[in-house]
């Protein structure tokens, strides 16, 4: 997979890349796992809103990602790679020697052809899942669950990896894509590999229309605000914010505070990300 620029027929378009999407199949989403999501534009059941600068965009099916893989032992092969609108990674449509077929996230190097399993061990091949205590130290996963059965949910986007550092007692030592060193249970599945597309995050928009089919609203300064909208607001010309630190719209600290207090799994961080850096 590589990026591609495109031709600077307008100045928005000088510098703006897209991925190759060579590596797509021709066949459609199955229609049995694809469903309209509601939007809500960032708000929560109450209708306020809570998360800024969402909004419209392309219209877009979601796909149901069989993120548990909970059928043990039978091995599938992928029919056909697809690209999913919801996330950033590959997804593979993979049918089961019993006829079923769902969709997993893809590592690298998956293609249509391979054969992948969910086991609680076995070959340590990319695209196949084991539980944590199977798998050997130093090998690469992605897809980590964190409660038994629950699916996965750790190192899912584009390019992300873990990888396996020890065991102690019924946790493995888990090393996650931000350098935090993390404590996880034995009986937890995870993926073989490192997710795919790693090339996503170099992706360049290029213009604001592009951002706005992908339903990012756009983002005013504080400084450009009326005193009666941000704390940073007011004043004449390009003046500093005076105050001693920047504020959010609600006047808590924007940058620097710590929001992780008295959590109860701090007891299974290892080593905190802040601290590996």
């Amino acid at each position: 997979m590589a990026i591609k620029k495109v031709n600077p027929t307008t100045p928005a378009r000088r510098g703006m890349t897209v991925l190759d999407t060579s590596d797509l199949s021709k066949a459609k989403p199955l229609k049995s796992l694809r469903f309209k999501l509601k939007s809500n534009a960032g708000r929560n059941a109450y209708g306020r809103l809570t998360v800024r600068h969402k909004g419209a965009g392309a219209k877009r099916l979601y796909r149901i990602i069989d993120f548990s893989q909970k059928k043990l032992d039978i091995p599938g092969k992928i029919t056909s790679v697809q690209y999913d609108p919801y996330r950033s990674s590959r997804i593979g449509l993979v049918t089961y020697i019993d006829g079923e077929k769902s969709y997993i996230i893809l590592p690298v190097g998956a293609k249509v052809g391979d054969s992948v399993i969910c086991s609680k061990k076995g070959e340590a091949k990319p695209g196949n899942r084991f539980l944590l205590k199977n798998i050997p130290q130093g090998t690469f996963v992605y897809g980590i669950e964190l409660y038994p059965g629950k699916g996965a949910q750790l190192a899912r986007s584009a390019g992300t990896l873990a990888q396996i550092t020890g065991q102690e007692g019924k946790y493995v030592l888990v090393k996650l894509p931000s350098g935090e060193v993390r404590k996880i249970l034995a009986e937890c599945f995870a993926s073989i590999g490192q997710v795919s597309n790693p090339e996503a995050s170099l992706v360049k928009i290029g213009k604001a229309g592009r951002k706005r089919h992908m339903g990012i609203r756009p983002t005013v300064r504080g400084k450009a605000m009326a005193p009666v909208a941000h704390p940073h607001g007011g004043g004449e010309g390009q003046n500093d914010i005076g105050m001693p630190y920047q504020k959010t719209p609600w006047g808590a600290h924007a940058l620097g505070k710590k929001t992780r207090r008295r959590k109860l799994t701090d007891k299974y961080i290892v080593t905190s990300r802040k601290k590996k850096r």
